[in-house]
């Protein structure tokens, strides 16, 4: 590079930085967040469990109550268990609704799981919570939506929480802070290749 190309791109990205730098300066406020990840792509429960990694690098108290998934042994729950000082973990469901095949039950999981969220949420030393594919648990009525998005919506100001699963409700949508959509691009699943430990679980 030249040295007129150098005092180019130096002059372009300083700039840059002054508008970057004046937009962050621009926003003030500190907030607990309703954040949902949905989508048809992989990656919603992992991106949350990530969350968690961060705010656990930032000593907070963090929950989860997984709503579907059974009694998987899964490598998150296993990195997890390293920090059983700061994590409440309760895995409510009783597996995917096409291995239970009994709606009454799945309902009475799901009621029983909005009962340990409703707890964790009025607990002050939570900071982060992860309701892993409640998404799923409303899109097949199990808990009453309208219930569910209030009760998200008046929760503590200081407390972030992360919904996952497909297909959000337009309803949860709108309350929420942050959406992320996973889009599916290509998957291995469709390649013939198995779940496998370490990548799903």
């Amino acid at each position: 590079m030249s040295d007129d190309e150098a005092a180019r791109h130096r002059a372009k990205m300083e700039k840059r930085k002054a508008v970057q730098d004046a937009e962050v300066a621009e926003k003030t406020i500190e907030k607990g967040l309703l954040i949902v990840h949905t989508g048809p792509g992989k990656g919603k429960s992992t991106a949350a469990f990530g969350l968690m990694l961060r705010a656990l690098g930032r000593g907070w108290r963090v929950g989860v109550v997984q709503y579907i998934k059974g009694a998987w042994e899964t490598g998150e729950r296993f990195a997890l268990d390293r920090f059983a000082d700061q994590v409440e973990w309760h895995t409510m469901g009783e597996g995917f609704t096409w291995e239970t095949q009994d709606r009454d039950r799945d309902v009475a999981a799901a009621r029983a799981a909005w009962a340990r969220t409703e707890a964790l949420m009025a607990d002050p030393a939570i900071r982060l919570l992860v309701l892993d594919e409640l998404n799923i648990a409303l899109r097949y009525d199990y808990l009453p939506l309208a219930e569910v998005v209030e009760a998200l919506s008046r929760r503590r100001p200081d407390l972030h929480v992360v919904v996952t699963g497909r297909n959000a409700k337009p309803e949860l949508v709108a309350a929420a802070d942050l959406v992320t959509e996973m889009t599916l691009v290509k998957h291995h699943f469709t390649a013939g290749v198995k779940a496998q430990e370490g990548i799903e679980f």
